[in-house]
C-alpha cells in the first residue's frame, strides 16, 4: 500500500466515531426458501425475495403454507417468545379466567421485564396474563407457573414450577415442535435459568397460531396498553399500567400481536401476527441485529407476502368483439372458435364473465392458460357455451372460465352440407383451427429492479404502472427501548 492510501485509510479509520456499533445489512441468501424451494434452485433475483437481517426467519399464513423461510429448523434460544407458550398452558388448563393467581417472593424478585407484581399482590389468571404478555412480566411468568402447576403435578417430589413446564414440553410436543426444549416459563437463559432450552422459527410459527386461535389470547396481545387490578399485601387494590412492547401495534397496518424477545444468547426475536381481513400472517424473526431491525425484518416480510398477492384478471385480450349475449356490448375476444360444419367459419368467444380475476402469489410461478374448445358440427346461438378455458400456475388449476359465442352461426344447409362433405371426401375445404387471441402477461418477472417487477404485477392485474401497489409499506413509529428479557 503506498503512503498516500495508507495516510487516507488512517484518516477515515480516525473520522468513524469511537464505539460505534457495527452495521448490519438485510441480504437476500441461496439458501433462503420460497415455498419449500430455495432462492438459489428458483433461479430468482435478489429483488423478488426479502430481504432481512435475522438469522432465522419464516412467513406463513394461516393455512399453514410457509411462504418464506431461514433456516427455520435451526435451534435458537427464543427468550420472552416462550411466554407464548406459558399462556397456551395456562389457557388450555381449564382453570378459570377469574381465578386468583398469587405473586410470591421469587416471581417478584426475578428481574429483568415486569409487570410490577410484589410479593404478597393477588390478581386474576387473566389479568396475569395480561402482564405477562404485554409488558412481557417475567413476575407473571412464574406466578401463573407456581399457581395452575399446583394442580399439575405428578407426584410430591415436583415443584409447581417443574410440573407447569412439563406440561409446556407435553403441549408443544402435541402440536408438532419437534425442536423445542422450555425449561422455566419466561424464557430468560442467564445466571440461575441457564439450562438447556432451545426452539426454531418453524416450532415459534406453530406455536404462535395456535395461540392466535384462542379470543382470550388474541384480545390481550393486540393490546397497545392496558390496565390490570391487583391486591396488594395489604388488602389494597392497586391499578398497574401495562405498555406493550409490540412496536408494530397502532404503526402497521394489520399488526395484532403477538410477542417480543431478547437476551443476549437469542438477539433480537419478534413473533408478529398481521391481519387485513383476508387470513392472518404471521413472521417470526430470530436473532435480528437491534431493536429496530427485528420490526423492519417483519414488515420486510409482511409486505413482501401482501406486494405478492396479486388479482391476476384472466382476461388480458388486444381484441374486443360486440357480444350479442350482451346486447352489443363490447367485450374482450378470447378465441375464434371452429365451426367445424364449415370450412371456412369460426365463432368469437368471450368469457362468461370477462372481468374474472383470481389471486395468485406471484413466487409460485407465471400463469398459463388452456383452451378447450367444444366440437361445433350444428346450429350456435349467442350466448351457448362453446368451451372452456383452464388457467394454470405450476402445475396447479386456479381458475376455469365457460366460452360463450358473442354471435349466432347457423348450421350449413342440406345442400351446403352435401357439398361440403364432397370436398372434404376429396381432402379440400378443412375446418378452420380454433384461434387463442386471449394472452397471459407475466404474473412473476426475473426483473433487474424492485419496480420492474411490480411493474409486471400491476399489469397482471390490469390496472396500470402508476396505480398505487397493495400492501405498500408502513412505518413503524419510534418507541421506548425494551426490557434486557421481554
Amino acid at each position: 500500500m503506498s503512503r498516500r492510501a495508507l495516510g487516507f485509510a488512517l484518516a477515515l479509520l480516525l473520522a468513524l466515531p469511537l464505539g460505534a456499533p457495527a452495521r448490519a445489512f438485510a441480504d437476500v441468501r441461496g439458501t433462503d426458501e420460497i415455498l419449500g424451494a430455495s432462492v438459489e434452485a428458483r433461479g430468482l433475483p435478489a429483488v423478488a425475495c426479502p430481504n432481512v437481517t435475522a438469522t432465522f426467519a419464516l412467513v406463513m399464513d394461516d393455512e399453514g403454507t410457509v411462504l418464506f423461510s431461514r433456516g427455520a429448523l435451526e435451534r435458537s434460544h427464543i427468550a420472552s417468545i416462550t411466554k407464548i407458550m406459558t399462556a397456551i398452558v395456562a389457557l388450555d388448563s381449564g382453570v378459570p379466567l377469574d381465578s386468583t393467581v398469587t405473586v410470591s417472593q421469587e416471581a417478584a424478585s426475578v428481574g429483568e421485564s415486569s409487570a410490577s407484581l410484589w410479593a404478597g399482590d393477588t390478581l386474576t389468571l387473566e389479568a396475569a396474563l395480561a402482564g405477562l404478555m404485554i409488558p412481557s412480566g417475567n413476575d407473571a411468568a412464574i406466578a401463573i407457573a407456581e399457581t395452575l402447576g399446583e394442580g399439575m403435578k405428578t407426584d410430591d417430589s415436583q415443584t409447581a414450577n417443574e410440573a407447569f413446564v412439563a406440561a409446556m414440553n407435553a403441549k408443544a410436543a402435541e402440536l408438532g415442535m419437534t425442536e423445542t426444549l422450555f425449561s422455566n416459563p419466561h424464557g430468560l437463559d442467564i445466571g440461575a435459568y441457564d439450562n438447556e432450552m432451545y426452539s426454531c422459527a418453524r416450532d415459534v410459527a406453530l406455536m404462535s397460531a395456535y395461540a392466535m386461535g384462542n379470543e382470550t389470547f388474541r384480545s390481550i396481545v393486540s393490546k397497545e396498553s392496558a390496565q390490570i387490578t391487583v391486591t396488594r399485601a395489604d388488602g389494597k387494590p392497586q391499578v398497574i399500567d401495562l405498555q406493550s412492547t409490540d412496536r408494530l401495534l397502532g404503526t402497521y397496518e394489520g399488526a395484532c400481536g403477538i410477542k417480543t424477545g431478547y437476551t443476549e444468547a437469542a438477539g433480537n426475536s419478534f413473533a408478529g401476527a398481521c391481519d387485513r381481513g383476508d387470513g392472518l400472517l404471521y413472521a417470526i424473526v430470530l436473532g435480528s441485529p437491534s431493536e429496530d431491525a427485528r420490526f423492519q425484518d417483519t414488515e420486510t416480510l409482511f409486505n413482501w407476502v401482501y406486494d405478492n398477492r396479486v388479482s391476476y384478471a384472466l382476461a388480458h385480450s388486444p381484441e374486443t368483439v360486440a357480444s350479442a349475449a350482451d346486447g352489443g356490448a363490447e367485450v374482450p375476444l378470447i378465441a375464434r372458435v371452429s365451426h367445424s360444419a364449415w370450412p371456412d367459419r369460426t365463432v368469437a368467444a368471450t368469457f362468461t364473465d370477462p372481468s374474472a380475476a383470481v389471486e395468485v402469489f406471484a413466487p409460485e410461478g407465471n400463469v398459463s392458460q388452456e383452451i378447450v374448445a367444444e366440437e361445433l358440427t350444428g346450429s350456435v346461438a349467442a350466448g351457448d357455451v362453446v368451451g372452456v378455458a383452464n388457467f394454470y400456475q405450476g402445475n396447479e388449476l386456479v381458475a376455469s372460465q365457460d366460452l360463450i359465442a358473442c354471435e349466432d352461426s347457423p348450421a350449413p344447409g342440406f345442400l351446403e352440407g352435401i357439398g361440403i362433405w364432397w370436398n372434404r371426401l376429396w381432402g379440400n375445404d378443412a375446418p378452420a383451427p380454433t384461434e387463442v387471441v386471449n394472452e397471459t402477461p407475466l404474473v412473476y418477472s426475473k426483473s433487474s429492479s424492485r419496480e420492474d417487477h411490480q411493474s409486471v404485477a400491476a399489469i397482471a392485474a390490469g390496472v396500470s404502472d402508476d396505480a398505487p401497489a397493495d400492501g405498500a409499506p408502513s412505518g413503524a413509529g419510534a418507541g421506548a427501548a425494551d426490557a434486557a428479557n421481554e
